[in-house]
């Protein structure tokens, strides 16, 4: 999958682990133990947060690309 949605990759030392956020699907995060695991988990939760919305029959929001965060 390739997906559109921004995500925030960041080192979390709470977690010992890299977490990814994807700030347009709420509740949509990811982690893993590498940058790279982290991103291949992010891709599968996206994947699964759009595969239950669709079951659901819930609006999924377009990617909007680059956000602006201060």
């Amino acid at each position: 999958m390739n997906s559109k949605y921004e995500i925030i990759l960041y080192w979390s030392n709470e977690d010992d682990s890299f977490i990814a956020e994807v700030p347009e699907l709420s509740g949509c995060m990811a982690d893993g133990k590498t940058y790279s695991e982290t991103l291949e988990n992010a891709q599968t939760v996206i994947k699964e947060w759009i595969d239950t919305a669709q079951s659901l029959g819930r609006t999924i929001p377009e990617p909007k690309g680059i956000l602006m965060y201060a």
